[in-house]
């Protein structure tokens, strides 16, 4: 048993180190032509990336670890922390790339999961057994990965949604809004669900359903984890059981942005400006979402989910105020 938890250990340190050395590299790269062709040594996309120092990067990389998994939206902690410690916003780009390191977290926290959902899934299939639990939680973690990769791609090619930070959802103005209104769903769904179904008795409509709040997350300010662990509650899961399933459900939706931005990085090629936060970044992120994944299971195991509520209540109130009265 400890000789299989050091494996996974490697193994995924591996992954993660390697990444962060592979984005270190990637600073000796040579800008592609379209970079050059707009009068830079370096993509527009970067220059966001290149103000953060280690310490901030450090700093940024914490703040997506505590916040990817807990109900309160990463996305808007990333965007508003730094602006109101004066550093500037990281960019949709960063954001993406370093919240490989949260998935790096949770492959490595539930990779017994993993494998038994896998390996069971597989059998299931061989023998035509469709009812099987496995075969019907991949399936519910296929279908519902479906809703955020479609809405993405429409808000990609149809909007300028994806590529300009200036859209009117981006604001802080809408990420306080969309705080508050989450936290009024979340609270509604802790007082109104039964909260008494397991993780065995998952399907495919409830990966659906899922995931259809998991695209809200689109929209800054939602929390994937908080709509889905939301629609996991109105559903009638247990609290620990919308959470397990919530950050299972998010592994290749999080794995796709995140794979996407990088690969726009290294092919326009980072300098080690740019690359330095984005290691830094990945590794800490990876570091302070395992932390968060152990502490929120067991929690919610004893706890409810009000906290959180409260929280983002606090959180969307206190932005507003600092639009208000400081402009953000």
């Amino acid at each position: 048993m400890l000789a299989s938890g050091r494996k996974r250990f490697i193994c995924l340190s591996s992954v993660v180190f390697g990444a962060a050395l592979a984005l270190a590299g990637s600073g000796l790269a040579v800008p592609s032509s379209a970079a050059i062709a707009q009068g830079s040594s370096e993509p527009v996309a970067t220059d966001a990336i290149a103000q953060f120092d280690w310490f901030q990067a450090v700093v940024l990389g914490m703040v997506q670890g505590l916040t990817e998994f807990l109900p309160i939206s990463s996305t808007a902690h990333l965007k508003a922390v730094p602006v109101f410690l004066g550093w500037g916003d990281p960019g949709v780009t960063f954001t993406a790339v370093i919240q490989l390191g949260s998935i790096a977290a949770v492959l490595w926290y539930f990779w017994g999961d993993i494998a038994q959902l896998s390996l069971g899934a597989i059998k299931a299939i061989q023998k035509s057994d469709y009812q099987a639990s496995e075969f019907r939680i991949v399936a519910g973690i296929a279908l519902g990965t479906l809703p955020i990769v479609a809405c993405g791609l429409m808000l990609k090619f149809f909007t300028d949604y994806g590529d300009n930070e200036a859209h009117p959802l981006r604001s802080m103005t809408a990420i306080a809004i969309a705080s508050i209104v989450m936290a009024i769903l979340l609270g509604l769904a802790e007082r109104l669900g039964s909260r008494k179904r397991d993780f065995q008795v998952l399907n495919a409509k409830d990966g659906i359903l899922m995931g259809l709040a998991q695209a809200l997350a689109l929209i800054p300010g939602v929390s994937r984890s908080g709509s889905t662990m939301t629609a996991g509650l109105f559903m009638g899961l247990e609290r620990s059981t919308a959470a397990r399933f919530s950050f299972l459900l998010g592994i290749p939706a999080i794995t796709l942005a995140g794979l996407v931005e990088l690969k726009g990085l290294l092919d326009v090629g980072l300098s080690s400006a740019s690359a330095l936060p984005l290691a830094v970044g990945l590794i800490s992120s990876a570091i302070f979402s395992y932390l968060a994944i152990a502490w929120l299971i067991e929690f919610l195991k004893r706890q409810s989910t009000w906290v959180f509520v409260w929280y983002r209540l606090a959180f969307g109130i206190v932005i507003l105020i600092a639009v208000t009265f400081n402009g953000l």
